[in-house]
Parts: structure tokens; C-alpha cells; sequence
């Protein structure tokens, strides 16, 4: 019989799997940080498992190569949440060896590995974040268009839209928009790296003061942001508009 709390280990059901990989980076610190070396040149991102038996809670390492699925143990975790156990999984790969920060590339502009995860993870579409929240929209029953322009004279494209309400979401990556709080600089081609990120903030400005002059509604939040508070607030704003009419 088990006897560690289902919150401690239990993974919760039905979660979507870009929520699972984006609790498996952040216990890690990052995606860069998973890698698995499979040759001298090649590494996998692998995952941290946790399972109970009748007195603890223990960690595996697994990942997936050429075809074959391999799992290591790392041994028994302590604490009562799943995010910590899976932290400190992370804590016992790293220290055994088995996991290390992928290494940059040969002519990468990105400063280092967790910058060049961030650049990379910030694509124009169909990011981590966005997926994530798409996700839980559609579970609540709600249907919208994906990267459209709200007005459609205006080169500028939503992440996610509900054109009978005129609210058009932004869901912003901390490099390519300047998040105050996860945002750095990159040491490498730094001016126009720079210059690059506040023309971007003032893109994003100037599209929300037209949205408006246009009787839309611009909601922008941080890729960073818990996606189930951010799907909170899109939920109101449109229960708001359903009252107004």
C-alpha cells in the first residue's frame, strides 16, 4: 500500500503534454538543461519520472534514442509536491553526470545555452506558451482563430482572437519582447540585439494604441505567466463582453 500523497509524484490526468514538458523545464531550470548525451555529438532532452512504493518516492531519468526507450534511477526524493521531487530528480542527474546544459553551437549569436532556448522556444507561432493556452480555452468550451490580423488592413498578427468580441491575445516571449523579469541582454552583437528588442516594444505598443482606436481590446501577457490565470482573464473579459450586449 502507497503511502506518499498522490501530489507528491502523481502527474495530474488529462494534463496536455505542453504543460507536462513546460513542468519538466521548469523543475530542470530550463530546456537546456535536460539534454542526455547518446554520442559525442548528439544529445536528447529527457524527462524525470517519479513512483512510489510503500515508504518513498523515487526519481528516474528517461529518454529516447534511435528507437529505444532507457531509464535510469536516481534514487528517493523528499518533499511533498511533484514540482520540488521533480527539481530535486533534476538536481540528482545533474549531479550523477547524466544530464548537462546543451552546449552552443559554432557560430551562435546567443550568449549562452539558456539564451539560445529562449530564442529558440520564441517562434512566430505555435509556441509552448500559445499551445498551452489554446488548450485550456478550448477545454472551457471557447473557439477562436489562431495568428490572423484583427484588422485586416493592418500588418500586424494575434496569437489568438475572438472576432465577434474584438479581442485580440498576445502571447509574448521574455527574449523577443523585453520581459523586465526574465529578459537579458545578449553579450554577443550587443547593440543590435539591443536595438532589435526596443523596436519590438515599441511595435507592440503601437499595436495596442491602434487595436483601441479601432474599438478592439489588446490583452498581452507574458510567456512566463501560469497559463490557467492568463485563461482566467480572457474568460472575463469575454464574460464582460457578453454582458455588455
Amino acid at each position: 500500500m502507497t503511502t506518499a500523497p498522490a501530489r507528491a509524484w502523481k502527474p495530474r490526468p488529462g494534463r496536455p503534454k505542453a504543460l507536462v514538458e513546460a513542468e519538466q523545464d521548469k523543475a530542470a531550470g530550463g530546456s537546456h538543461r535536460r539534454a542526455v548525451p547518446v554520442t559525442p555529438t548528439h544529445t536528447v532532452r529527457a524527462s524525470v519520472v517519479l513512483k512510489s512504493g510503500q515508504k518513498t518516492i523515487r526519481a528516474y531519468l528517461r529518454w529516447r534514442s534511435a528507437g529505444r526507450t532507457t531509464t535510469r534511477s536516481l534514487g528517493p526524493v523528499s518533499h511533498t509536491t511533484r514540482l520540488e521531487n521533480l527539481t530535486q530528480g533534476w538536481e540528482l542527474a545533474r549531479s550523477q553526470g547524466l544530464v548537462h546544459d546543451e552546449k552552443l553551437p559554432p557560430g551562435s549569436w546567443a550568449s549562452s545555452p539558456a539564451v539560445r532556448a529562449s530564442m529558440r522556444g520564441n517562434r512566430g507561432r505555435d509556441t509552448r506558451p500559445e499551445r498551452q493556452l489554446r488548450s485550456l480555452l478550448h477545454t472551457r468550451g471557447l473557439r477562436y482563430r489562431v495568428s490572423v490580423r484583427p484588422l485586416p488592413d493592418l500588418r500586424r498578427t494575434a496569437d489568438i482572437v475572438f472576432p465577434k468580441a474584438k479581442i485580440a491575445i498576445f502571447v509574448d516571449g521574455c527574449y523577443w519582447h523585453g520581459c523586465p523579469d526574465h529578459h537579458r541582454q545578449a553579450k554577443t552583437n550587443y547593440q543590435f540585439w539591443k536595438t532589435k528588442i526596443a523596436v519590438n516594444m515599441r511595435r507592440d505598443a503601437e499595436t495596442n494604441r491602434v487595436l483601441e482606436n479601432n474599438g478592439w481590446t489588446a490583452l498581452r501577457f507574458w510567456e512566463h505567466e501560469d497559463p490557467t490565470q492568463v485563461a482566467d482573464q480572457i474568460f472575463m473579459a469575454l464574460d464582460e463582453y457578453n454582458k455588455q450586449r
